[in-house]
């Protein structure tokens, strides 16, 4: 008989959790047990798994020691309350916060470009997601550091509201509405309005200029490609646009790489698919494309005519669905392939 294992998703609540558990029942991971879980359960009582209703469970009085695996899809600040506390009671966690990402003893792994990483679980007891727009990106981008040695990343983000979970899209949607009625619209989530508009701005500024969310993409860059010091420089940019992350990405390599044989790179690579027809509409959006999609789009696929060893791309993915949920739960396929 196949082994099975007993699982909690915390945070199923929200928009990564929703997906984590459409996806391990669509994936038909090895279950015996699962557990939605949630920080406050005065909201939805229960939650979709498959065919059949879980009960929402509160994380507070939840028992850890009854699963092997802990997929959190929370808030940093349950992240920070109940994952020590699951890993006390013997149980492995991936984590999407980004509470532990930056944490030298917890690998921050993505499954098509750092796998091995996962086996670094052993000393803390948790594996960290990145975050959804450093995911896809690095999906696209490890076949050609492969090839040619990536030497420098410049990329702007267009990054959708769900990236703010449920307010994002909450926010969106009544600024259209009030918008499209001839109302003013006040902004409550973001500094600026989202309807109708886009704004450089995703995170807390930092002293050097920049965002936390554009300081995150170069950190966690550096530390799944294993390189402390490779070039990495983001703008972000919030778009109205309910799902889907895209990014026009610029980089240079120590081999010059032709567009041609990106191409045939990428083609091959796993989780990517190229779409780059070169004519009016065969290029990826996020709408059309990559909501509810398992796959990072890539197209206009050039070189770069400024630099003789540039090549730029341009990436999007469904930043819910590809850049997070997926990430969660192919790391705990591997988990229980390799190693549990």
């Amino acid at each position: 008989m196949a082994k099975t294992y007993n699982v909690a998703v915390v945070g199923t609540g929200s928009l990564v959790g929703e997906a984590i558990l459409d996806l391990l029942a669509k994936r038909k991971f090895p279950i015996g047990k699962i557990y939605a879980l949630e920080f406050a359960t005065d909201g939805e009582q229960y939650v979709d798994f498959g065919n059949k209703t879980l009960d929402i469970e509160s994380v507070e009085d939840f028992d850890f020691s009854s699963v092997q695996l802990a997929l959190f899809a929370s808030t940093e600040t349950v992240a920070a309350d109940y994952v020590p506390k699951a890993v006390a009671a013997g149980c492995l966690v991936i984590d999407d916060s980004a509470y532990f990402r930056f944490d030298a003893d917890v690998p921050l792994v993505v499954p098509e470009v750092n796998p091995a990483a996962i086996a670094g679980y052993k000393q803390r007891g948790i594996i960290a997601n990145p975050s959804s727009m450093v995911s896809q990106m690095l999906v696209a981008l490890k076949p050609l550091h492969d090839a040619a040695e990536i030497t420098r990343i410049n990329l702007a983000t267009y990054q959708a509201v769900s990236g703010t979970g449920r307010a994002g899209i909450n926010e969106l949607a009544h600024q259209t509405a009030q918008l499209l009625n001839a109302r003013p619209v006040e902004p409550e989530l973001y500094a600026k309005q989202i309807a109708f508009n886009l704004f450089p701005h995703i995170g807390a500024f930092q002293e050097n200029g920049y965002t936390w969310e554009e300081m995150k993409v170069v950190q966690e860059t550096r530390k799944i490609m294993g390189l402390p010091e490779l070039g990495v420089n983001p703008t972000a940019v919030r778009v109205p646009v309910f799902f889907g992350h895209a990014a026009a990405i610029h980089i240079e390599t120590q081999r010059k790489l032709t567009a041609a044989e990106a191409t045939a790179l990428l083609s091959q690579a796993a989780g990517v698919e190229v779409l780059d027809e070169r004519q009016d509409g065969g290029y990826p959006t996020p709408v059309t494309e990559a909501v509810n999609s398992d796959v990072v789009y890539v197209s206009r696929i050039r070189e770069d005519i400024s630099c003789t060893s540039g090549l730029d791309l341009w990436v999007v993915a469904d930043n819910v669905r590809k850049g997070a949920a997926l990430n969660s739960v192919q790391i705990a396929e591997i988990l229980v392939r390799d190693y549990i």
